[in-house]
């Protein structure tokens, strides 16, 4: 069997999804009518653990069978090695002062992203915060395009105007990264408003901090949401602090996804930290929303290692608690999946391996020569309407 630090283990009965074959049945309040699905299974960790919810905290596991093709496992390896070598990369970049301004690295979390990915269809629209690299990389937006930002440079995928918080891709149904704290959730659900007014059958996934959750912005979408059945899937990243403070000293609710309950709007726990669970997770909720059923609001409880910015040393938790998480990475998983069940060679892994690491440092060069954005820049893009008179005084 392939060495790994990832325990093995079945996941019969969590989230709902399927074990031996057999769904499990989901909950619903014979009060309310609202539908949720069983709590992950989850393991407790150790006591040095002071964020989030110690007792309910997620555990990234292999399945003792595979759930789905080896071609889709060896593409979330490789989406998810981009995103981490990419982001380590970046914060490499950023001790040197080559990245500047805000940087928000995703590192950890990469399985919010690529389970997603895999479970939703060409033409889906994504949005969210400004920890914002993962996402375009995951939807296939050139990593030179995002260095590029990174740099500020005129050939980013923002035109080097947005950097690391600001990024879109259009291209790609990339709806952007944003900085004002739960700004992006009403506007995920004018896209998904927009997507249903159009008829297209696409949706909108809207993703979140458990920050965001504090602001009155959710509570007003999700009321519009629900009112007119928006196909739009609501996901709060919780990753146990709102920047420093942890869920607990902020929120009467540590369970974030029964905040959705006050809405009628079904919604569930996410072991995140598993990249199976976040895919099945969002298939079921896309399936809802196609049907026109309405949004579904996704609890995806997962961990970052790295402080809340660069800039941020993360003091308030313990070297213990990040190397617990450590022990139950998610693409450590994927790699232990795809050995132990003979989908590739660690020499074929290897191999992408050094690709991707290819890839980054094509990226670095590109920006490096890239050059920067020239001063006029400043008049474009400000309004639609190209000859807009009052731009210059």
């Amino acid at each position: 069997m392939a060495e790994s630090k990832v325990k093995d283990a079945s996941k019969a009965g969590a989230n709902g999804s399927k074990a031996n074959g057999q769904e499990t049945a989901k909950v619903v309040d014979t009060a309310t009518g609202v539908e949720t699905a069983p709590q992950p299974a989850v393991e407790e960790l150790p006591d040095a653990h002071q964020g989030g919810n110690p007792a309910t905290e997620p555990v990234a596991t292999s399945p003792a069978q595979p759930e789905f093709p080896k071609e889709t496992y060896l593409t979330w390896y490789e989406q998810m090695q981009l995103m981490r070598k990419f982001e380590e990369k970046a914060g490499q970049l950023y001790g040197q002062q080559k990245i500047k301004g805000f940087c928000h690295l995703y590192i950890g979390q990469e399985a919010c992203v690529a389970g997603a990915v895999s479970a939703l269809e060409k033409g889906d629209k994504y949005i969210t915060a400004y920890r914002d690299h993962a996402h375009p990389l995951a939807l296939g937006t050139s990593p030179n395009a995002i260095m590029a930002e990174l740099f500020a440079k005129a050939t980013g995928c923002s035109k080097g105007k947005g950097g690391s918080m600001h990024m879109f891709d259009k291209e790609v149904g990339f709806m952007g990264g944003h900085g004002i704290v739960g700004g992006q959730i009403p506007m995920g659900a004018g896209i998904a408003f927009a997507e249903k007014y159009n008829k297209t059958g696409k949706l909108c996934i809207c993703y979140m901090g458990d920050g965001a959750v504090r602001q009155g912005a959710l509570h007003e979408a999700f009321n519009m949401a629900m009112l007119w059945k928006l196909p739009v899937i609501f996901v709060v990243e919780n990753n146990g602090y709102a920047m420093g403070t942890a869920v607990g000293r902020s929120s009467n609710v540590t369970e974030l996804h029964i905040i959705a309950e006050g809405y009628q709007m079904p919604n569930e726990p996410v072991n995140a930290m598993n990249v199976e669970d976040v895919h099945q997770a969002v298939a079921r909720a896309a399936e809802r929303a196609r049907n026109g059923e309405g949004p579904t609001f996704l609890e995806f409880k997962t961990y970052r290692y790295k402080g809340h910015s660069m800039s941020d040393p993360a003091k308030y938790r313990t070297k213990e608690e990040v190397e617990e998480y450590r022990h139950r990475d998610t693409i450590e998983a994927v790699r232990h999946t795809i050995l132990t069940h003979s989908m590739a060679t660690e020499e074929e892994l290897a191999a992408i391996d050094e690709r991707i690491k290819g890839q980054v440092q094509e990226s670095v060069d590109f920006a490096e020569n890239s050059p920067y954005p020239d001063a006029a820049e400043l008049y474009h893009d400000v309004y639609v309407q190209n000859d807009y008179p009052y731009i210059h005084d």
